[in-house]
This record gives C-alpha cells, structure tokens and sequence, in this order.
C-alpha cells in the first residue's frame, strides 16, 4: 500500500480482516483509526467501499465511489462501484447505474467487468439483443471459460441460461 504510513496500513489490514469475518461494524470501527492524511488514499477508500457495501449501506459507498473517482479517475473500480450503489441506493436505480457505466465504458473498453455489469444492466432492464453484445464482448475480454463462470450463476442473466451454454 504505497503511501501509506505503517499505522494506516495496519489499519487497512485490520479492517479487511473484520470484514473477512463478516464483522463490518468492527471494520468500520478499526477504518475510523486511519490518519486524516489517509482518509482519502485510494486503498481506505476501496476498504471503506467495501466496509459500506457488507452494511448495505448503498447511499454511502455511492459517496465512497465518487471520492475514489475524484481521487484516482483512472482507476476503474471506482466506477464499477458508483455503478454497483446507483443500482441499489437511487430511485430507478438501474436505468441509473446503466447510464452511469455506459459513460465508464469508454473509459474502460478493455475492462472485462464494466462490459460483465453492462450485460447485467441490459438484460434486467429487457434489451435483451444490447445484453448480449455485452455478453460478447465480456467473452472476448475474460475468455469463455471465466465469463461462463460468472454468468451462470448469476441470476441477473437468466434470461440467458441456455443460451449461454452454447456460446
């Protein structure tokens, strides 16, 4: 964690390790230790992301997102993320988060899981052929193999279900 000092890291450390117990109210807590100078570092803001996300909390980690976007906006997590909370915290959450990660996508042709999410977003909303351009085009970036892991077991892609075992 580059830039870190060593007591904010063993924050950050100690935060995944609650969340990896399922604990996110002690993550949070141990997150809250990170120096004000840390605060904004994007490996707090990924962990404190997360930290919202095991809560439910989806008005803040679309907060979270945006400061990771303003901070470091070449980073495509952060994006993902705002994409991710939009779907659950805002009214009309998914015609949101589509419009949202439609606008990443040019940012991030190449990142395999802005298109895997996009394909999601098309195929809840009904446009099924745009879903299955995306559907597409996440093979070519993660391979047949990796999306069909992903894809079905996701209930998002249902509609899908056959169709995706003879792609």
């Amino acid at each position: 964690m580059k830039g870190l000092e060593p007591s904010d890291i063993h924050c950050v450390l100690a935060a995944s390790g609650w969340l990896d117990l399922k604990n996110p109210a002690e993550a949070r807590n141990e997150l809250d230790q990170v120096s004000a100078e840390a605060r904004n570092h994007p490996d707090v803001l990924e962990m404190r992301w997360m930290i919202c996300e095991n809560l439910g909390d989806w008005p803040g980690a679309l907060v979270v997102s945006r400061e990771i976007i303003q901070g470091a906006p070449e980073q495509a997590s952060g994006w993902l993320h705002q994409s991710y909370a939009l779907r659950r915290a805002a009214k009309d959450g998914l015609r949101h988060a589509l419009k949202s990660l439609l606008a990443a996508s040019h940012l991030f042709p190449e990142e395999p899981l802005v298109a895997y999410n996009l394909a999601c977003y098309q195929t809840q909303l009904g446009h099924l052929t745009e879903a299955w351009d995306w559907l597409l085009k996440a093979k070519s970036l993660l391979g047949k193999k990796k999306l069909l892991q992903l894809a079905l077991s996701d209930p998002d892609l249902e509609p899908f279900r056959d169709r995706l075992q003879n792609l």
